[in-house]
């Protein structure tokens, strides 16, 4: 009886320990939920104040309730998602070119000084250039078309997610690979297990960031091009002055691009969770 007690007690220390551990974790969410909930309510009550002070016209910034009214009128129309639709299609797709083509060049001119050195310029001169600066080229080629969207957001994005890596390429420890060599590892075993830990990390970044700047560019795409989206509705209701839908519609936006990024954090903490980044990050 004693020694099942004595048995019993460091289990049951353990089980505390480890629903302790749980509570912890879970502890920072809960208030990280609660401030941004706080915060979210308070920009809608200011936004209300603002409107009902009378300091900018109604015709200007429509109250935050009609606003909401509109939304909800908006959300039970098929026009409405059928541009959500087209505007997160464009999105994705673009992100997701944008990533397989960025990553193995990235790690390809990481891996070679010659490719690195060959391609320095091209990079350094491509990279500067704004992407709405190939709006009239992407008109000229695929005029109102999803392929002009395409172009735009690709050429954005490539270049977030190509520096990223090259960083984490970069940063690849030489001992590590030089150990690696020592054990006759092949090019393709040392960028399977030394190189692609260390550059993930900076891959995700890339990505994560990148997916902030596709979904800017989707929107920039249809506004000016007028290619089907949520862009192209809020160009429509501006120009047609149905100013609380223009609102309705800028929220939506908002919302989208708040919705990614989550999305983008989970998917970065779920790929990294290996990573002291993220296990300090959830034991903090």
């Amino acid at each position: 009886m004693a020694e099942s007690a004595a048995q019993e007690a460091p289990a049951a220390s353990l089980s505390g320990e480890h629903l302790a551990e749980r509570e912890t974790v879970r502890s920072p969410r809960v208030a990280n939920a609660a401030v941004f909930a706080l915060s979210f309510a308070f920009a809608l009550v200011f936004w209300e104040a603002v409107s009902a002070s009378g300091v900018i016209r109604e015709e200007d910034l429509p109250s935050m309730t009609s606003t909401m009214d509109e939304l909800w009128g908006l959300v039970q129309t098929w026009d409405f998602w059928a541009a959500f639709l087209q505007t997160a299609r464009g999105w994705a797709i673009g992100l997701a070119l944008a990533t397989v083509f960025a990553v193995p060049i990235g790690i390809v001119l990481g891996l070679s000084d010659l490719a690195g050195r060959a391609f320095r310029v091209p990079v350094e001169f491509l990279r500067p250039i704004p992407s709405v600066a190939l709006i009239p080229l992407a008109v000229l080629l695929y005029g109102t078309q999803l392929r002009s969207v395409l172009l735009l957001v690709v050429y954005a994005s490539f270049w977030q997610v190509l520096i990223q890596t090259l960083y984490g390429v970069q940063d690849v420890d030489p001992v590590a690979d030089e150990t690696a060599r020592s054990y006759g590892l092949g090019t393709w075993a040392r960028v399977r297990h030394v190189l692609w830990p260390t550059a993930l990390p900076y891959v995700m970044t890339g990505v994560r960031l990148a997916a902030a700047v596709a979904l800017i560019l989707a929107i920039t795409a249809e506004l000016v091009i007028g290619a089907p989206g949520l862009g192209q509705q809020i160009a429509v209701a501006q120009s047609s002055q149905a100013v609380p839908e223009m609102y309705a519609l800028i929220v939506v936006t908002g919302l989208l691009g708040l919705l990614i990024n989550v999305g983008a954090r989970t998917v970065e903490r779920r790929a990294l969770a290996w990573h002291q980044s993220v296990r300090g990050e959830v034991a903090v």
